[in-house]
């Protein structure tokens, strides 16, 4: 419905106004932040930025895989080097193009073709605030700051540390000051993400036999 400025309203009338504002990510810089410093929070290994000036989004989930995965080129990764071969690999295996930007398109993308892992991404360092968060299940969680003002990834270390947060949720990636009962945890033995099996029987993820 179009409103015209010199429609009448009476009284009784009521009028609602909703307004949704989304920070989109695309990807094109170098990083810069308002707030807490990302280089004051790398110093004390919180984050690693990303030094690549383009391409960032790849560079930051290659690190990010390496490191959950325990890959001994995490090191080298991390400091920058040895990233131009496996980001082009990447690249050149999932057919994800980032030379204009990286995207939720290309999140999604990304999501897509590492079904192992949980691409989660959050507006720089406000934990309240998830710009994107992946479909998987899975444990391997890749978190990546992105800063909106440089369109610039890097790579969460310490998600809990980053952020000054005392308690996280696993299965919404959702951090807290105080603690959380996730409602939905497996009702007897707790584990999140749910396991998705028979309460009945024992459950491996946290080593519970429920009654």
């Amino acid at each position: 419905m179009v409103v015209q400025s010199n429609a009448r309203f009476g009284l009784s009338d009521r009028l609602e106004v909703h307004l949704d504002h989304a920070r989109m990510p695309a990807c094109n810089g170098r990083e810069k932040t308002k707030g807490r410093s990302l280089n004051v929070m790398s110093a004390i290994k919180k984050i690693i930025l990303v030094k690549a000036k383009f391409l960032c989004l790849a560079h930051a989930l290659i690190i990010a895989m390496a490191r959950v995965n325990g890959d001994p080129k995490y090191i080298s990764y991390r400091n920058g080097y040895g990233l131009n071969e496996p980001v082009q690999d990447l690249l050149s295996a999932s057919g994800i193009n980032l030379t204009n930007s990286g995207g939720l398109k290309e999140l999604e993308q990304f999501q897509n073709y590492f079904s192992d892992y949980k691409i989660i991404v959050y507006d720089c360092l406000n934990p309240d605030r998830g710009i994107f968060s992946g479909n998987s299940l899975t444990n391997k969680k890749l978190y990546l700051p992105y800063d909106v003002d440089s369109g610039h990834y890097n790579v969460i270390t310490n998600l809990k540390a980053a952020m000054a947060k005392k308690y996280i949720c696993n299965a919404f990636d959702t951090l807290y000051d105080n603690s959380h009962k996730c409602d939905k945890a497996w009702s007897l033995c707790t584990a999140t993400p749910p396991c998705a099996k028979d309460q009945s029987k024992y459950c491996v993820t946290c080593n519970t036999v429920s009654q």
